[in-house]
């Protein structure tokens, strides 16, 4: 029982993050600002929205979202706000263009490179193995071993 409490809590956690008092007024300007709070990850944190995350930072970050979106910034100005104070780190899904779009090929470069490496040397170690014969001697061993 405590088991299910427990889980039960962990699970509702993200739920907690949110203060009503942090909530706007206008429930189409509530939805904007809690989809951003999905796409800005907290800083403290690292791994978490600001959405589900409990830190101090997180709480000021949702205060601004809401302040700038009530102010009547588009969802791009708010996200650029944040990029421009902590860098594209604060995205939880950078862009994909200048340095960072080496770094969204270098996985899929990296896995035609490794497919590639290893058929090459499946094909040369198969042809290695298909080019060797057995001489007259090993012919006869291998004739003797089959009899017994």
């Amino acid at each position: 029982m405590k088991r299910l409490i427990l889980l039960l809590m962990l699970l509702a956690a993200p739920v907690w993050a949110l203060d009503p008092s942090e909530m706007l007024s206008d429930p189409t300007l509530e939805k904007r600002a809690r989809a951003l709070d999905f796409e800005i990850r907290c800083v403290k944190c690292q791994s978490e929205a600001i959405a589900s995350s409990n830190a101090d930072w997180a709480k000021d970050a949702r205060r601004a979202v809401r302040e700038m979106i009530g102010a009547g910034s588009s969802d791009a100005e708010v996200k650029a706000f944040f990029v421009q104070r902590y860098g594209e780190v604060v995205l939880m899904e950078p862009n994909a263009s200048g340095a960072n779009l080496l770094l969204w090929l270098a996985g899929p470069a990296m896995l035609i490179a490794g497919l590639g490496i290893g058929g090459f040397y499946i094909r040369r170690r198969n042809a290695a193995v298909s080019d060797t014969e057995l001489s007259a001697d090993e012919e006869a061993q291998l004739a003797e071993i089959l009899k017994k």
